[in-house]
C-alpha cells in the first residue's frame, strides 16, 4: 500500500497526472472517496498526463465517457458507478468491449467494479479532518490517499517511485 499526503486540489491533479505516466492501455484504476474527496480532480490529472480530449469532468448524470487521445496513446474511459446499483448495471455499460484499448478509470468503483480485471489500482481519497493544532484551513484542503495494487502488473516499488512528488 502506498500512503501519500495531497495539500491541494493542485496537487492532487499533479498525483493523477504522475500516475498517467505507468498507465497503459488494459488499465483498471478504481477510485473511492467521499463526495467532495477529490476524485474527479485526480482523474482530470490523469486525462491531462494520458494527453487525451477534455475537459475530463464528472460523468454522474451519463454513466460514462470515452475521451480520445490527442498523442497516439489510450483512450481513458471514465466512468461513475454512484448511480449504479451493482455489478449488473455495470456490466450493462459492456465495459469489457474498451477495457483491453483503454485506461479505464471508474469514480465510485469500491465494491463495484473489481470484477472488470483482476490487476488494477485501488485508490481511495480520504479528507482529512485536522490535528491537534486546529487549523481548520489546512485541513479542508489536505488529502489522505492510499493506492493498492492489485494482482501482477503492479510493481509496487516502482509505482511507489512513479507517484510520489519530486522534491526540489
Amino acid at each position: 500500500m502506498i500512503d501519500l499526503d495531497v495539500p491541494d486540489a493542485e496537487s492532487m491533479t499533479a498525483l493523477g497526472e504522475r500516475l498517467a505516466a505507468v498507465l497503459r492501455a488494459g488499465d483498471l484504476v478504481l477510485l473511492g472517496g467521499d463526495l467532495g474527496a477529490g476524485k474527479t480532480t485526480f482523474a482530470q490529472g490523469v486525462g491531462a498526463g494520458l494527453g487525451v480530449r477534455g475537459p475530463v469532468t464528472s460523468p454522474t448524470f451519463v454513466i460514462a465517457r470515452v475521451h480520445p487521445s490527442l498523442v497516439d496513446g489510450p483512450p481513458l474511459v471514465h466512468v461513475d458507478a454512484y448511480r449504479l446499483g451493482g455489478w449488473d448495471e455495470l456490466e450493462d455499460i459492456d465495459l469489457e468491449a474498451t477495457l483491453d484499448e483503454a485506461v479505464t478509470l471508474v469514480e465510485w468503483g469500491e465494491g463495484v467494479a473489481e470484477g472488470l480485471a483482476g490487476d488494477r489500482l485501488e485508490i481511495h481519497i480520504d479528507r482529512w479532518h485536522g490535528g491537534d493544532d486546529g487549523d481548520s484551513s489546512v485541513a479542508s484542503e489536505v488529502r489522505h490517499v492510499h493506492v493498492r495494487a492489485v494482482g501482477g502488473r503492479w510493481d509496487e516499488s516502482a509505482l511507489a517511485a512513479a507517484v510520489r512528488p519530486v522534491r526540489s
